[in-house]
């Protein structure tokens, strides 16, 4: 079976997902081992979605039958986590599939890259190697306008950099980590950013208690005065984002979707405003896996837009969640 081309599957409207869905998910059981067993194993009516988990313990990789010998991934990408945690390995065969997907993805939600003067506040992610993340914004800082880069503490420096924007009526864009947001919240006298997008990306990495989404946008708003408070939903096993412009219902763009799956039965799906555990389809994942069940709890709205309400306990869970594939 000829592989799916991205192109297509990046220019899909909403009547031709299914179809081009059920075709990844066809090419994905005959060309991935992991995903072939555990289709296998736990048949299910209509989409499989495979459990996030097998990224710590598997190579999900889709084998390109036009492709051989193999070639090797041109990108790692490794989720982060404490000392004791074993993390998530993404192989990413081509590096542009990810770049397409990201760039028109954003574009979609937000125009051109090249209009931003964009800021990254990520330090947890920069302090290691591997992250998709930074990948994303070290691309969308070196398309960005003058004055774009890579920050750790330096606070007052980013609000004199957003200071010059706003003058020059350039708009910034700032992505941040939560605990680094919160840090330049105690740093900084109140600000006025008429002209600035900061886009949180979530996570206290360990630095402190985790807060609702609620709390850290109150916090920025106090803050940053008349800067616009987004939210960036992505993940290492993935190669698509979703943003919410309002910090709560995160939109996808044309080529990804989601589900809403009973964390307790995974061939039980949950109708629309129901919690459950959140499953992406993500068909610019194309040379790994494009049908995953994360461990998030969410629930769907009509349009399509989803609401992220926390992470799962499996502690009470059993059956699937333990299968170990050889």
């Amino acid at each position: 079976m000829k592989r799916p081309d991205i192109n297509d599957l990046l220019n899909i409207s909403s009547a031709e997902f299914t179809a081009l869905a059920s075709l990844v998910q066809t090419y994905q059981r005959k060309n991935n081992p992991v995903f072939q067993e555990w289709c296998t194993q736990f048949p299910s009516e209509g989409f499989n979605f495979l459990p996030i988990s097998f990224f710590k313990s598997h190579s999900v990789v889709t084998q390109n039958p036009e492709i051989s010998p193999q070639q090797p991934a041109q990108l790692l990408f490794t989720s982060s986590g404490t000392t004791l945690q074993t993390p998530s390995k993404h192989f990413v065969q081509n590096a542009s599939t990810y770049e397409q997907s990201f760039v028109r993805g954003f574009e979609l939600h937000y125009g051109k890259i090249e209009q931003y003067c964009v800021l990254g506040l990520l330090p947890s992610y920069l302090e290691r190697q591997g992250s998709s993340l930074i990948y994303m914004v070290d691309y969308m800082i070196q398309h960005g306008q003058t004055g774009s880069g890579f920050y750790l503490n330096q606070y007052q420096e980013i609000a004199t950099r957003i200071a010059q924007n706003e003058s020059r009526g350039i708009p910034t864009l700032l992505f941040g980590v939560t605990f680094a947001l919160l840090a330049m919240v105690q740093e900084l006298p109140t600000q006025a950013w008429h002209n600035t997008v900061i886009m949180e990306t979530g996570g206290m990495k360990g630095r402190g208690p985790e807060i609702t989404r609620d709390e850290l946008h109150t916090h920025l708003k106090k803050t940053f005065v008349g800067a616009e408070i987004h939210s960036e939903y992505g993940m290492t096993e993935l190669l698509s984002q979703a943003y919410a412009k309002n910090g709560h219902r995160f939109t996808c763009p044309p080529w990804m979707q989601v589900h809403i799956q009973d964390p307790g039965d995974p061939k039980q799906w949950l109708p629309n405003g129901k919690t459950g555990r959140l499953c992406v389809i993500d068909l610019a994942n194309i040379d790994s896996c494009s049908f995953i069940a994360t461990d998030d709890l969410a629930k769907r709205y009509e349009d399509g837009s989803f609401e992220v309400m926390g992470r799962i306990d499996f502690s009470d869970l059993r059956g699937c969640n333990q299968l170990v594939i050889e």
